[in-house]
This record gives structure tokens, sequence and C-alpha cells, in this order.
């Protein structure tokens, strides 16, 4: 591990866990009073530090390498991850590709190769000292029995919808816990890559291969605009948020033979605004921060960076993160820190710094 242009040693916040991983979250601090084990009372100092879930595998076969979702914490006083994972839910012959935390702390929901799969939180207490597994739960999830791979899943913003888009191009949105449809969809785009709730739950956008991106109305089920491509565009992620106004915003990157770009987009007129090349490398990850105010990309090279999201200017640059392509963004509920992972089994959490009083950027440049 190298270290950053300000001197601090980086390699605390980087591990290696044994797992290819595909999905990455905080955990909302909420999910210790949703387990079973709930502590009685409401003192969150003895939750100490941040924990993290991620997801993966290799697959059916394995070769040796399980199939997986790894509970690991992170402590923003020293930067760093721990060293073993926390706890370690495996899944036998199921990889879970994609996954979504419910941000009201009640679970998670994989997607396996043939059908969703629901978990449920778990915490025990050691000596005043909280800690945080996963169960498998025994609500089955009967609408999302056998409907193939989901290459996206997400919940919006209160946990009340989810919405799944499948390899085969089906787009699904459900009300939650009820399951009642919403939106059911089979052929919204050849094959579906990423989807997004606004934060008024209003729409849902859905981004795929070929063709343009889609923008749902959830109220009447029907499509109510599409995102045109320019020239030879490939869509690859869409996210909603809110800029300081509290005006929504929609991110979709965007890549093209010179590399990758962002596109800002109106949500009344659902037409472009603004459209900005950051990499020369194609994307792989995508996120945008709670409070709107950063953007954050990985790419196939392993690198990732951190954008002002008003300014579109880099604010923070990680070379080389992972070794291997960058599969997973999230950023901590409080926007203070960006969790990564990557199909080199590794974990990192990249704390962002403020930006000089003066109006510059801090840039950090981190090498492995």
């Amino acid at each position: 591990m190298g270290k950053s242009s300000n001197g601090g040693d980086v390699g605390a916040n980087y591990k290696k866990y044994g797992v290819p991983f595909y999905g990455a979250s905080f955990v909302p601090r909420n999910a210790f009073r949703s387990s079973d084990t709930e502590p009685k009372d409401d003192d969150d100092n003895e939750v100490v530090g941040d924990y993290l879930v991620f997801s993966g595998g290799g697959g059916e076969g394995r070769s040796g390498i399980p199939n997986a979702l790894v509970i690991s914490l992170f402590d923003p006083a020293s930067n760093s991850l721990s060293d073993q994972p926390v706890s370690k839910f495996g899944t036998d012959d199921d990889l879970p590709y994609r996954m979504a935390v419910h941000p009201g702390g009640e679970g998670v929901i994989c997607s396996l190769p043939k059908s969703c799969r629901w978990f449920e939180w778990e915490s025990t207490k050691n000596e005043q000292v909280l800690s945080l597994s996963l169960k498998q739960s025994e609500k089955v999830l009967y609408e999302l029995e056998h409907i193939g791979q989901q290459l996206a899943v997400t919940f919006n913003h209160d946990g009340s919808l989810l919405a799944l888009g499948s390899e085969d191009g089906k787009l699904r949105a459900f009300k939650w816990p009820t399951m009642e449809s919403l939106v059911d969809v089979p052929d919204a785009h050849t094959s579906v890559k990423n989807l997004d709730f606004s934060p008024d739950g209003k729409f849902l956008v859905s981004v795929g291969s070929g063709g343009p991106g889609r923008v749902w109305d959830l109220s009447s089920s029907t499509l109510t605009a599409s995102l045109p491509k320019e020239n030879d565009e490939v869509f690859g992620f869409c996210r909603f948020s809110q800029n300081h106004m509290n005006d929504q915003i929609l991110y979709v990157t965007a890549m093209r033979d010179r590399g990758g770009s962002i596109v800002k987009w109106n949500t009344t007129t659902w037409k472009r605004i603004s459209s900005k090349h950051i990499v020369r490398d194609p994307i792989s990850a995508f996120n945008v921060s709670d409070d709107g105010k950063f953007l954050a990309i990985g790419t196939i090279q392993g690198d990732i960076y951190i954008l002002n999201a008003s300014s579109m200017k880099v604010h923070t640059v990680v070379k080389r993160a992972h070794l291997g392509l960058v599969t997973a963004l999230a950023f901590s509920r409080d926007s203070r820190a960006l969790a990564s992972a990557s199909l080199d089994s590794s974990a990192r959490v990249t704390q962002i710094k403020e930006a000089k009083k003066d109006g510059t950027f801090l840039l950090i440049f981190y090498d492995n």
C-alpha cells in the first residue's frame, strides 16, 4: 500500500476478504433495533464504528471461492476496516449478485441466479459491545421466486417501494412490504442495467442495453418519458438526487469513444441540462451521496473519482483504489465516507475531506 499526497498511511482502510464482490452498502444504525436481539434502550454509543455489508462470490461451482454476504466494521477515527469479517453468511451455490439494504434497517434483499431472497439482521451483545450478523428470513418473497437473474434491485428513500430489473429486460416495481405490483413491464429494455427511484417516490428511472433511458410514473404505472441518447452514447447507471434548493436532478452515466461522462437531466421537462466528460476509462460503478453534494464513479481500471455535484469538479481521486474493476460504490448516511468493492475481493472506505476555505478542492491520490 502507498501513501496519500499529504503523507497519511492509507493501508488500514483497504482489506481483502476472500470473496469477489458485486455489492456494497453501509448498514443503517437502526438495523440493531430491527433484529430479534435488539437493545432495549436507544443508546447508539454501544455501536462502535460503521458496519458495512458486501455481497458476492465465485458463482456456481465456485472452485473454492465462497458465495456469501460479508459484514465488516469501519472505524472512522483510525480510518481502518476490520482485518477479518465481523460475520459471513454463506449462500451455497447461489451467487448474491445484486443487493439492496432496506433503509429502515429491516434487512437485505439479494438477487440470486433464479430468484430473490430476504435476509434479516441479527445482533449480539458481548461485554456491552454490539455486533451484527445476517440470517435467512423465514419470509419468502413468492412474487420473486423463479423470476431469473435480476441485474438491478433497489428500495426507494423510505423503503416503501422496491424495484427490480432483470437480465431478460423485465422491469418490476412493488409496494413494500405488501408486494402489491405497481409496474410490470416485460420488455422495458433488452436487458435492464440499472434503476432508481426519485426522492419523492413518484418516478422510477431505468437504463438498459440498447435504446434510451426510460422514466416511469408510479401513480399511473405508465411510461412518462424517454431519455434519448446522443451520437454513440451507451447509458450505464442512473441516480436521482436533490440540490440545495430541493430540486430533483437525475444523473445518468454515458460511455462514448472518448470515455465516461455524466449527463444531468431536468426532472420536470426530462431534457438534458448538461454533459460532463470525466474519465477515459469505462465507468463500472456510480453513486450519489444522500445529501446530494457528491457523485462517485469507479472505473474498470480500479480508480475512484469523487466529484462535487454542483460544479462537477473532481474533489478526490483514488488511483488504483482496487487492483480489479470497481463493482460497487456506497456513501455513508452522513455522506462523509465512500465504500467501494471490487472483483479482486477487496473493500475500501475513503473518507471525504472538506474543501479548503479558499474554495479550491482537496485532491488525494492513493496508490495500492
